[in-house]
């Protein structure tokens, strides 16, 4: 697992604090601490995952990158909306690396979302 450095903390989540994310590294079974991930298959923009199916043997060797940490399910969506909206703020588009690297390019294809706008609208090439 790897910890972002400005780890997203759900209300609740905060209140517990240190004790909560002692109890992750120290691989303690909390069924109700959940974790948001980048994604690890498909289009999503991001993942949550209750944080006991971290430490089964399947996930235990897998690189996760934890994005944030939330105490319920709904926690979890409400920091997830916050995630989203502050990505969708700085970088005009939906696309979590841009967003975690501080860059306005998506790998896929290096147009932002305002430039395949502009290019739709207009018809230029940008």
């Amino acid at each position: 697992m790897r910890w972002m450095e400005h780890l997203y903390v759900g209300e609740k989540a905060g209140r517990r604090g240190a004790d909560l994310m002692k109890g992750l590294r120290e691989e303690r079974l909390q069924p109700d601490v959940y974790v948001i991930t980048s994604p690890q298959c498909g289009h999503h923009i991001l993942d949550i995952w209750p944080s006991v199916i971290l430490f089964s043997p399947p996930y235990r060797k897998e690189d996760i990158r934890i994005i944030g940490v939330a105490v319920t399910y709904w926690e979890a969506l409400e920091v997830v909306r916050q995630i989203v909206d502050e990505m969708y703020r700085q970088t005009g588009g939906f696309c979590l690396n841009d967003f975690l690297a501080g860059r306005d390019v998506c790998p896929a294809d290096g147009k932002t979302l305002r430039h395949r706008v502009n290019e739709e609208k207009y018809g230029a090439k940008i």
